[in-house]
């Protein structure tokens, strides 16, 4: 006779009691380990063999195998018997009904945002320019007048790429370097937005990021003025979230502008009361933005004596938040389908 093991034969039922298809293959499982010579009945018969000071130990394995089998086969034929139940019942079919509509995806929130973005903008005249996410320090940095020596450098969180090449890259930290390129290749007059991912080395909560969508805008003429740019963007918060809303143009300071504007906007997620989006004040930084400094024509090869312009970054995430009245950025990259499915 094989040795007889707890361990083994626990597992060898187990596998044969899942694997039963209906309540003739369970009953030969019962007889076969808790019948009469069933398995669980050698345990017992080989405790009057087994030495003294291990029959304790043998006779609580065999009674735990003995529970064990005993649940699981219970368990296996409340399936069964519920199995059986179903199939026996024949079920009416109605030829005329109408079939299962199957279920599909839909657009991520942050892309149903874009979309209504940018059709709200070309609306207005604006084109779509779109650039690399892997920039040169030139691009990012230095058309920008914003030199390896200047502190405001200190403000942007790089994230470096190493480069075999004579160009420092960069995953860009802003969608400003587009304004760079598209000076540099399009002759003015000229209006474009460019949306796109950045980066930054940073923390994340409930309203920042380490990776978020940036919207720039670019309006190039012999004659614009931040009146010009106030009124666009006011334009766009009305098409956009469908009323009137307040905002307001504070001085801050950018390298690539001057003078530079920080938009704000009430905080929507709590109607301007204060909340953990809007850190208590009621209003929430949407963009920054301002007039394009004479340096950044005089980098991309225009005169700034003859061309004016203004320029704008939202962060399209934080619009997305506003518009559908979200309190955690990080909701729009958990993956969780409870959120997805409400948009």
């Amino acid at each position: 006779m094989a040795e007889l093991n707890p361990e083994t034969t626990r597992n060898q039922a187990e596998k044969a009691i899942f694997a039963a298809q209906n309540l003739k293959d369970l009953e030969r499982i019962f007889s076969y380990y808790l019948g009469k010579k069933g398995e669980v009945k050698k345990f017992f018969e080989k405790l009057k063999t087994v030495p003294a000071g291990q029959k304790k130990d043998w006779g609580m394995e065999a009674n735990e195998l003995k529970v064990f089998l005993e649940k699981e086969i219970a368990e296996r034929k409340t399936v069964l018997e519920k199995s059986s139940s179903r199939r026996g019942k024949k079920k009416f079919f109605d030829p005329d009904r109408p079939g299962r509509k199957p279920e599909i995806g839909h657009l991520h929130p942050l892309t149903q945002a874009k979309r209504e973005i940018i059709s709200i903008f070309t609306s207005m005249g604006f084109n779509v320019a779109l650039g690399p996410e892997i920039e040169d320090e030139w691009h990012n940095f230095d058309a920008l007048n914003i030199p390896k020596d200047h502190p405001a450098r200190d403000a942007w969180s790089t994230v470096w790429v190493k480069s075999s090449g004579e160009k420092q890259l960069l995953l860009r930290t802003h969608t400003s370097p587009m304004q760079a390129r598209y000076l540099e290749t399009h002759q003015p007059p000229l209006r474009i937005i460019v949306p796109g991912k950045v980066f930054r080395y940073e923390a994340t909560d409930t309203s920042h990021e380490a990776q978020f969508y940036q919207l720039e805008g670019l309006m190039v003429d012999r004659s614009v003025s931040a009146a010009n740019l106030k009124a666009v963007i006011g334009e766009f918060f009305k098409r956009f979230f469908g009323q009137d809303l307040r905002f307001r143009l504070r001085p801050d300071f950018f390298p690539f502008t001057e003078p530079s504007f920080e938009v704000a906007m009430t905080c929507l997620a709590c109607l301007g009361k204060g909340c953990s989006v809007c850190k208590k004040t009621g209003w929430l930084e949407m963009a920054g933005a301002g007039m394009v400094h004479p340096n950044v024509f005089k980098a991309c090869g225009l005169n700034p004596k003859e061309w004016k312009g203004w320029a704008f970054g939202f962060g399209w995430d934080r619009l997305a938040m506003m518009k559908y009245k979200i309190d955690n950025i990080r909701l729009f990259n958990s993956g969780d389908l409870r959120f997805l499915e409400q948009f």
